[in-house]
């Protein structure tokens, strides 16, 4: 496993990368085709975010990119909680991969005369349809306080087409607006 560990507003001490060395060794183990790892350690800045301890990992695999993004109010905790989503997600992985080899009964996965399997897609469990009103960024900002929703579909009253305005896990607001 090639491990690089990055550090945002916060100097890496040796200790804390040996600590994220030794934990997402664990993964190293589960997971063989593992390739490269990029950690990423962070220091959020707004004395209004208790959880300011920030971990995130992007894990470069033979078959999908996996990701995760952890914080909390000690360093080694976001490390411990973001190894813990990881193992999840390979274990998930690795399961599904298992099942998929596992329903061709003759046919041996990835041999001549496969048939390369569909990966199962996301399902749309729920279906909603509502009115789209013109109005500026501001008052969408509004209406999404109003309603408590993370995100708010609007019409934008300047260029009239469907924009997103949604809630930043950082705090603030962001803003999607089509192109072209």
């Amino acid at each position: 496993m090639r491990l690089q560990v990055k550090g945002k507003n916060v100097e890496v001490s040796e200790s804390i990368r040996l600590y994220a060395e030794e934990k997402l060794q664990k993964l190293d183990r589960q997971l063989h085709e593992l390739t490269q790892v990029e950690l990423e350690l962070r220091v959020e800045k707004n004395p209004s975010i208790s959880a300011n301890q920030v971990a995130e990992a992007t894990i470069w695999t033979k078959g999908p990119t996996l990701r995760a993004h952890e914080a909390s109010a000690d360093m080694k905790a976001s490390i411990d909680q973001l190894t813990e989503k990881l193992q999840r997600q390979v274990k998930h992985y690795r399961d599904k991969r298992r099942r998929r080899q596992g329903r061709g009964n003759s046919i041996q996965p990835g041999g001549p005369m496969s048939i390369p399997e569909e990966e199962e897609s996301p399902r749309i469990v729920k279906s909603k349809q509502f009115s789209v009103k013109p109005m500026s960024a501001e008052e969408a900002a509004l209406q999404l306080e109003l309603v408590g929703h993370d995100f708010f579909v609007f019409r934008s009253d300047a260029s009239g087409e469907v924009n997103v305005i949604y809630r930043r896990r950082s705090g603030g607001y962001g803003l999607i607006e089509p192109q072209g």
